[in-house]
């Protein structure tokens, strides 16, 4: 009788047991799926709004070309698309949506301050995003997480190439703002990344003379080529009063903080007699190649209106993603359709960490990405607004 009670007991521990794993198993929401879920979050309405349905639109224009195309190996793809508003509080119903609706994989979001929240939700899930334009330095930081964009502080890596490849063996200008993070971060990096053979002539501000930069134009009047990791603002102001001063042929390099610099209020871009260009990696007035084809088709499908680079980057993201699936398949592995996010993470992950290459891109080509997610890719100068003709002849 008390070896039966003790059998009794057993069985029931492995029972709970059993119960018990099978509670706090992973579950596949994708178990059902007939298509591939691709999945993002990105203001669809509201200030931001023409990023996000830059996103939305390109995204969907490159799923809709691979499914015409037959798919993966015969499956199509789908791209399931919520609006967070750019606001970070609505990320965690957008990501639990998407991944309980079947999402295997991810674009992320579309800009920074969301794309922390949604990077910390899908490393518990493992589930593998490449964001196209969320250009955070920490979006990438879990295993998990790749970018299509250049992050914030690779920016000047990226800058220093373009410098070397351009400007080698010559003088050039710099101005910064010392104490910001986003503008020496940038610089710092940019000096560490340049070629011996390139001398800088260097200088920098700060909050305190952020108005008057008769001291920095100075020290830059004779440099023909200056690099300015600032924002538009302070970028602006130094514009206007060095007008006059530096050569009408004298060109302005800018990061991402250069983005909306011909738009701001009070600012007349056009009055500027030197070249404004920025670091970017697509072209939207490219007249060939892969950029061109990708303007035609956008433009002819949804208009100008929102045409940019998120969108041009979203394109290719999609691109990416087909791509090193079919490598894998290629290369011997299973993708059903049914593949849990975290099984198709993990060969997403050994592609990306493996030296898949995007070969063509409208954002560039032989694209690669380094293990901590940033992007490796070439960046072209992108001319915000050309020298004044009548100037540089005059000169």
């Amino acid at each position: 009788m008390k070896l039966i009670k003790i059998l009794a007991v057993a069985l029931s521990l492995v029972f709970c047991l059993t119960a018990f794993a099978g509670c706090n198993a992973a579950t596949n929401y994708a178990s059902e799926n007939t298509e591939f879920v691709i999945g993002m979050s990105g203001p669809l309405t509201g200030g931001a709004a023409m990023y996000g349905i830059a996103v939305k639109n390109a995204a969907q224009m490159a799923v809709d070309e691979i499914n015409a195309a037959g798919g993966l190996n015969g499956v199509k793809f789908k791209l399931v698309a919520m609006d967070d508003m750019h606001d970070a509080t609505k990320i965690s119903t957008n990501y639990s949506s998407l991944y309980e609706g079947g999402m295997q994989v991810s674009l992320g979001t579309v800009t920074t301050a969301p794309g922390l929240e949604f990077k910390n939700l899908s490393a518990d899930d493992n589930v593998f995003f490449l964001t196209p334009s969320a250009s955070g330095d920490d979006i990438p930081t879990n295993p998990n997480g790749y970018q299509m964009c250049f992050a914030d502080g690779n920016q000047g890596k990226v800058a220093a190439e373009f410098v070397n490849a351009n400007y080698k063996g010559q003088t050039i200008g710099a101005c910064y703002k010392s104490d910001e993070a986003y503008s020496k971060g940038i610089f710092d990096q940019f000096k560490a990344n340049l070629d011996a053979s390139v001398t800088v002539v260097e200088t920098s501000f700060t909050d305190a003379n952020a108005s008057d930069f008769s001291t920095q134009i100075d020290t830059l009047k004779s440099c023909g080529f200056i690099f300015m990791p600032t924002y538009y603002t302070p970028a602006s102001l130094f514009m206007t009063q060095a007008k006059d001063i530096l050569a009408a042929d004298a060109v302005y390099y800018g990061c991402d903080g250069f983005d909306g610099i011909d738009n701001i209020e009070g600012f007349d871009i056009t009055t500027i007699p030197q070249k404004v260009t920025m670091l970017s990696h697509f072209n939207s007035k490219a007249t060939d190649g892969k950029a061109k084809e990708f303007i035609d088709k956008y433009v002819a499908k949804f208009g100008a209106d929102t045409l940019n680079q998120f969108g041009a980057s979203a394109y290719d993201c999609v691109y990416a993603i087909y791509g090193a699936m079919k490598a894998a398949i290629d290369s011997g592995k299973e993708i059903p359709v049914t593949i849990s996010a975290s099984d198709l993470c993990e060969i997403l992950k050994e592609q990306f960490n493996g030296g898949y290459t995007l070969a063509e891109g409208v954002t560039g080509n032989n694209i690669k990405w380094e293990s901590t997610g940033y992007v490796n890719k070439g960046a072209i100068q992108y001319v915000i607004k050309e020298a004044n003709a009548a100037n540089v002849d005059a000169e």
